[in-house]
């Protein structure tokens, strides 16, 4: 992880909100923000149960705001509540609203524009929802979704939580193997997908990987393909189905399906420090309630405004702020297919000046890239209707920060550095735009209901002291927090509830400093964030050790100027192989092959051995710290229960010569 070093220089450089965007702010002063903050703290009961009935439209009342508790995970909330999640992002803006633009897609190329108003949002919705009826889907049954960044995986999202089927969205990066694991252990029986999709004028064969992988999940009844490119596909008749051509049989009515609050909405994987994949269940009030609250105050959302996050919608990011936060609000969101970089680097600058963009939300890696062009390749285009910046998936550097602020925002923009999970549903620390003074590299203070504490990682002690650091946890349950680890609660309380009984663990170091503003400096277990994107060691090391050269591999991050964290992986391997170009280039495109392009290895060092403990467990933070060219004997820390010791010198010397 790309380190905040937060010396005190840093932590005293602070940033007055701009007076544009605290004028007419729902939020406009930090002694505001207190104020609510305190209530959702002291009074959770009244502070939520007043904000579902604002924010959400209810078909019955919820009779209790919340039950259970952290330690037996046993978290409900508003119980005995009935409502819908499409007909709350959808069907309650017609009346006033249904010719405002709902979503403005802008695919690989920049000509290729479509804006989709509400009521057609609406039709579309409704045929396809219709269509998986049709096919025999039925509440509480899991559609897989493998799309591009389109409005087709927009309305297939919608349609499941119309009819009350659990969608599990699994990002277009991703390689065969990694479909595989998350169809099976959801056991989609329908799988919704696309010819190809586009990216950096690429594109990327999404039904040729459905079809490899359907050949192994034999379970798999129909298969809807949705026309993207039109480039040439393979074509079983028995299991394919045009979406497009079969949803217009289809009539455009489909009366929404009454959800009990805590009923499954939907299912998203994301990698753990084990090699299977954890699939994480969000349920239905609590969830999009903490969605659309995040969006409407941390991006300071107004009804003319619009809305732009260029993530994916297979990443929680894509989930929460593309599609229900936004559209809960009746927001105009932005849908972006293509990469920042093209056709050339001001395409997102290029963007902002088209649409008129007012919230930009995207990654430190992305501002990083951009930064090493010109100035000029943001300044040639208008920004002047920007009001927030977001930065999202990683900690920024506050020399990014500065630069997204200075080049990008004109300083008259708010800058709102978030941090949150998968698990979290949503922002759980964050700067409101009109009321947080900012620091450069500091994700700031909590979002509403959210109690935090720092730990100390090895006695578990609460560390008390303002200015302090340890790792960062959770006191009391939200409403947008997952519920639990599909089909394998235990493991859900083994990650998150069990390693600081009482709290909820988010996994990350962190250090708070003398104004009570956070600081998070990364993951403290086996699992890496390149680009945003978390990916677990053992994955990265179970799909090396499957090419026929690799006897064994260990894999960890180290900084990169870029992506915050690089994959850097050591690899011993099988005898009769030898260390050239052409294993190295086979062991990355066998990740490359089995995770997805986004995971393979930025370096693979070849040694003989790797330092083991006597019991034959792998010394991981040995190998960060040469890495991190930490590797004087005091920054090593003790080798004695190494069984070679001298592994440590050769890798020194090898990373050192690389």
């Amino acid at each position: 992880m790309m380190q905040n070093n937060m010396n005190v220089d840093e932590s005293l450089y602070i940033i007055q909100p701009p007076q544009r965007v605290s004028d007419g702010s729902y939020i406009n002063s930090i002694e505001k923000y207190k104020e609510l903050y305190n209530e959702s703290i002291n009074s959770p009961i009244t502070f939520w149960g007043e904000q579902a009935n604002k924010f959400l439209t209810w078909f019955s009342p919820f009779t209790d705001v919340s039950i259970g508790n952290l330690s037996q995970g046993d978290i409900g909330w508003f119980l005995n509540g009935k409502l819908n999640v499409s007909y709350n992002c959808i069907d309650r803006h017609l009346q006033e609203n249904r010719d405002k633009v709902a979503i403005i897609f802008e695919g690989d190329e920049p000509n290729r524009v479509q804006k989709i108003t509400y009521y057609e949002l609406y039709l579309q919705v409704c045929r396809l929802a219709n269509l998986l009826l049709s096919l025999g889907v039925k509440k509480g049954d899991t559609v897989a979704i493998y799309l591009p960044n389109t409005p087709d995986a927009i309305y297939s999202m919608l349609a499941c939580a119309r009819i009350g089927a659990v969608h599990s969205v699994i990002f277009g990066g991703f390689g065969v193997e990694a479909i595989i694991s998350r169809i099976e252990d959801s056991h989609s029986k329908i799988i919704i997908t696309a010819d190809e999709g586009m990216r950096g004028g690429r594109s990327i064969p999404l039904k040729k990987n459905i079809d490899s992988a359907v050949y192994h999940c034999k379970f798999v009844e129909k298969v809807l393909v949705f026309k993207n490119t039109g480039g040439n596909i393979q074509w079983n008749a028995e299991k394919d189905l045009w979406a497009q051509e079969a949803m217009q049989e289809q009539r455009p009515y489909c009366p929404p399906v009454q959800m009990d609050s805590e009923d499954p909405l939907f299912l998203l994987y994301t990698s753990g420090s084990t090699g299977k994949p954890k699939g994480l269940l969000h349920t239905q009030a609590g969830y999009l309630l903490y969605a659309a609250m995040t969006h409407r105050y941390v991006f300071d959302y107004r009804d003319s405004d619009i809305y732009a996050c260029v993530a994916d919608v297979g990443w929680i990011t894509g989930h929460s702020y593309i599609v229900y936060g936004p559209l809960c609000n009746g927001a105009t969101t932005f849908i972006f297919e293509g990469t920042p970089m093209y056709p050339n680097a001001s395409r997102y600058w290029d963007m902002i000046e088209r649409h008129r963009i007012t919230q930009f939300y995207t990654a430190p890696t992305a501002i990083r890239s951009l930064m090493k062009f010109s100035v000029d390749m943001v300044e040639k285009h208008d920004r002047s209707s920007l009001r927030v910046l977001g930065s999202v998936g990683e900690p920024i550097n506050p020399e990014a920060w500065r630069w997204y602020n200075q080049y990008v925002g004109q300083g008259q923009c708010a800058i709102v550095d978030t941090y949150w999970q998968t698990e979290t549903g949503g922002h759980i620390i964050t700067p409101l735009p009109g009321a947080t003074p900012t620091k450069p590299g500091s994700a700031t203070l909590p979002f509403f209901g959210i109690q935090l504490a720092i730990l100390d990682p090895q006695t578990g002690q609460l560390q008390e002291e303002t200015k302090s650091e340890g790792v960062l946890v959770l006191t009391q349950p939200w409403p947008g927090m997952a519920r639990t680890i599909y089909k394998s609660h235990s493991r859900y309380l083994d990650t998150y509830m069990r390693p600081y009984p009482g709290y909820y663990f988010t996994g990350d170091g962190v250090s708070r400093d003398q104004d009570g503003y956070y600081w998070i400096s990364g993951r403290v277990d086996d699992v890496i964030n390149v680009s945003g994107h978390r990916l677990g060691t053992a994955e990265l090391e179970s799909a090396l050790v499957g090419c026929s050269s690799c006897a064994e591999a260990a894999v960890i991050g180290y900084p990169h100027d870029i992506k915050g964290q690089g994959i850097l992986a050591f690899v011993t391997l099988k005898h009769g192989y030898q260390e050239d170009e052409q294993t190295i280039t086979l062991l990355k495109m066998e990740v490359r092959n089995t995770i997805g392009a986004f995971a393979t290895p930025d370096r693979i060092i070849i040694t003989p051995s790797l330092p083991k403990t006597r019991s034959g467990k792998i010394m991981r933070r040995i190998l960060r710290k040469i890495a991190s060219n930490e590797s004087s004997p005091e920054q090593l820390g003790d080798l004695s229960t190494l069984a070679e010791p001298e592994t440590v010198q050769y890798l020194i010397n090898k990373v050192k010569s690389n």
